[in-house]
């Protein structure tokens, strides 16, 4: 297999970006072992920036290391999703409440786009859950920037990167979509109204749910 070109910025970054992606996209499953060999000669690197990139995904909750083992990629228990919807949701919901209160007229036309473009992927006979999945992360991120507080927002970020290593249990629950569908509603709602209290409770909600339908 020929050697992958990598772009210039630092090495071990680029190779963590990459196996990111294979982690999310199920080439790496939970629970696998990492084949370092394997994948620096696919990259056509050394296992030096290999290794590098291994600690990254290790600190972001992605990759387990095992002495003596190896790396492997991590395998999610009930109680690290359990964990990570709890934290995910007092983070998000704060959010929600701080943009209720706070965000301009320009700010929630942005919202209302994503929403738009989320209810589009969700047609009935025509749901797109890979796009669905991506808007729906969009809308929350944009949700986080309104609400302007970048230590939340790293906080956040590493917690949907462990999320995600699930996410397909949970989108593939029948009936979730739709039922997500309809919490973005009522969280949307409560926000073009300002209505704080109820932008958080609907938030709080929706992750609630959301782990209710991963298990």
């Amino acid at each position: 297999m020929s050697a992958l070109t990598l772009t210039p910025r630092a090495l071990y970054e680029e190779v963590a970006e990459l196996l990111r992606q294979r982690i999310f996209q199920r080439e790496l499953e939970p629970g696998s072992w990492i084949d370092e060999m394997k994948l620096a000669e696919e990259y056509g690197i050394s296992r030096t920036p290999l290794r590098e990139a291994l600690k990254v995904l290790a600190a972001e909750g992605l990759v387990t290391m095992k002495v003596r083992r190896g790396a492997y990629v991590t395998e999610v228990s009930e109680q690290d999703l359990a964990d990570v919807y709890h934290l995910l949701a007092l983070l998000e919901s704060d959010a929600a409440g701080v943009v209720a209160a706070r965000a301009t007229a320009a700010q929630l036309d942005d919202l209302k786009m994503l929403h738009t473009e989320l209810e589009a992927a969700a047609r009935p006979g025509h749901v797109d859950r890979e796009l669905f999945f991506a808007i729906n992360e969009r809308f929350h991120m944009r949700l986080l920037a309104i609400a302007n507080n970048r230590w939340r927002d790293q906080m956040v970020a590493d917690l949907r990167k462990v999320m995600k290593l699930n996410r397909h249990n949970s989108l593939l629950k029948s009936g979730r979509i739709g039922e997500s569908i309809n919490e973005h509603r009522a969280i949307l709602a409560a926000l073009l109204d300002h209505d704080a209290p109820t932008a958080m409770q609907r938030m709080h909600e929706h992750f609630a749910n959301g782990l209710k339908a991963a298990n």
